[in-house]
């Protein structure tokens, strides 16, 4: 069996809303959101499939460019892509647990590096959750210095446990 990624559209929202509700627990985000990131950058929206079952989800993952230093606070628009943009957030992933150990994680680290590369943006950030720090840690990022000037303040919405990482492009952007 096939899995990999392809372009999210909006007749998977549904679906997408369904495994957010299931993977990320306590970590609210309304349909809005999702929908809104879907239309200001499409590329980076997707969703993992089986070859073949392509209709079936098995995760998504959000990706937009944004300002180093800057995560959106949890379930918040952002009404446009920010002009001077230096970084692709990934803004959000979630894969139900039949999908984990498939590969889909490479994939996804790879397709992050290609957008990166594309859209000439010298870094890739997130908010880690779930302890997921060692599995990103593995992929490339680092945890942000806490003292430089960055995102601490706006990480409260994802909760005492998130921590804002970053992974510096593999290229001159």
């Amino acid at each position: 069996m096939a899995y990999f990624w392809r372009e999210m559209t909006a007749a998977d929202l549904p679906q997408v809303m369904e495994i957010a509700a299931c993977v990320h627990v306590g970590y609210f985000e309304s349909e809005a959101v999702f929908a809104e990131r879907l239309a200001l950058f499409a590329p980076g929206c997707l969703v993992a499939v089986e070859e073949g079952a392509e209709s079936a989800l098995l995760g998504y993952s959000i990706m937009h460019p944004a300002c180093r230093g800057l995560p959106p606070p949890l379930n918040s628009l952002l009404r446009a892509i920010a002009p001077h943009a230096d970084s692709l957030h990934l803004h959000d992933v979630a894969m139900l647990p039949k999908a984990r150990g498939l590969g889909l994680g490479r994939a996804l680290v790879a397709r992050m590096h290609f957008l990166m590369r594309h859209y000439r943006l010298a870094y890739a950030t997130l908010v880690a959750v779930h302890g997921s720090v060692p599995y990103w840690q593995a992929s490339g990022f680092a945890v942000a210095d806490e003292s430089a000037e960055g995102p601490w303040a706006r990480l409260a919405s994802y909760g005492d446990e998130a921590i804002y990482m970053i992974l510096r492009s593999e290229v001159k952007t």
